[in-house]
């Protein structure tokens, strides 16, 4: 197996380089190191190219912004905290420039964190997909940007919860749950005293955990008085939370994360901008490997807006002498009676 794109660690420091060659010992090391699964490149096909929302520097650049600003935060510098933000503030603009240049953008792949960085890698994640939501929703470029600070730090009241209710690998008690719904209302609170974000954004991290029926945290607000900030960070925050690795279960796939998410219209989340979201999220993303009902597998390589159920498939063969064979499910009349079943898995009988 071939690295596919370039790996990098806690500190944004490059760990390995794509083309790299991952021997068991080095496989071993990045398990130790807590990584949670790399790209591997396909040799045959090396034009079948896995693209992020983001560019990956910017990405590091602002996990390593965010980290940063909470760190300082923490420790009660001043000094770092404040440079920090104006960082992470710089780092927004770039976001929201690399993202509006390519409005039919979709999500087309899954966002691999470190586990000991998940917080961080999780709100810069959140932000690129709020703003996603956002740029195709029509927000202009200041409410994306208040968008987008909300996302970045919607978060951020948890480095005031304590760490083993953070950490926790079993489930939380009534008591820890409760003290874990109140880190909407510390991060709120704090970012209101530094004066320094817009109100709509400081909004969007108290509310992030309201619901659209009303029965969310920490205000029980109806979605009658819930902000377009607030309800757009709900949907992404559930989403990149269903489909990372916890260290108390195992990430759900885009499509399970996505049924659950569909499932839960008009109770958890607003119907009008979850229609937006379906909009911009693929199900199974470039190189997933997928179940087909004609009792083949293959490999996903292309997505199409609007159609996130038929991609264009590379049938895989036990053969390797089958020429190569390449269904797309969009366009192939002669295939709308193959459908997807969902993610292959190798103990899956075909």
């Amino acid at each position: 197996m071939v690295l596919a794109k370039n790996l990098y660690g806690s500190r944004s420091e490059l760990l390995l380089a794509a083309g790299t060659e991952l021997t068991e010992s080095l496989i071993n090391k990045l398990i130790l190191a807590g990584c949670e699964g790399v790209y591997i490149g396909d040799e045959d096909k090396p034009e079948y190219e896995i693209k992020g929302i983001i560019s990956t520097r910017l990405k590091e650049n602002t996990v390593n912004a965010v980290r940063s600003f909470f760190k300082g935060i923490e420790r009660g510098n001043a000094i770092v905290t404040s440079y920090s933000f104006s960082t992470m503030s710089h780092l927004l603009d770039d976001i929201i420039d690399e993202i509006s240049t390519d409005k039919n953008a979709m999500i087309n792949m899954v966002d691999l964190k470190v586990f000991d960085d998940y917080t961080y890698y999780h709100c810069v994640s959140v932000a690129a997909l709020s703003i996603m939501v956002g740029v195709a929703a029509g927000m202009n470029r200041s409410g994306l940007y208040k968008l987008g600070m909300g996302a970045l730090l919607h978060d951020l009241g948890k480095i005031f919860v304590p760490k083993e209710i953070l950490n926790k690998e079993g489930p939380l008690s009534l008591e820890e749950y409760e003290q874990m719904k109140k880190h909407s209302q510390y991060g709120s609170e704090y970012l209101k005293k530094q004066n320094t974000l817009p109100l709509e954004s400081i909004i969007a991290v108290l509310t992030h955990h309201e619901r659209y029926d009303g029965t969310g945290y920490p205000l029980g607000l109806p979605h009658t008085k819930q902000t377009l900030e607030g309800k757009i960070i709900a949907i992404c925050d559930n989403y990149d939370a269903m489909t990372s690795d916890r260290p108390y279960r195992k990430a759900f796939s885009p499509s399970e994360a996505m049924e659950h998410i569909m499932g839960n219209a008009g109770a958890m989340f607003d119907p009008k901008i979850l229609e937006i979201f379906l909009k911009k999220i693929v199900l199974y993303p470039v190189g997933s490997i997928v179940r087909l009902s004609n009792g083949k597998r293959g490999m996903v390589i292309e997505n199409y807006p609007y159609s996130f159920m038929r991609p264009k498939v590379r049938i895989i063969s036990d053969n390797p002498n089958d020429p190569e064979e390449i269904y797309d499910l969009y366009n192939d009349p002669s295939l709308l009676n193959v459908t997807i079943l969902g993610i292959y898995k190798p103990n899956d009988t075909m």
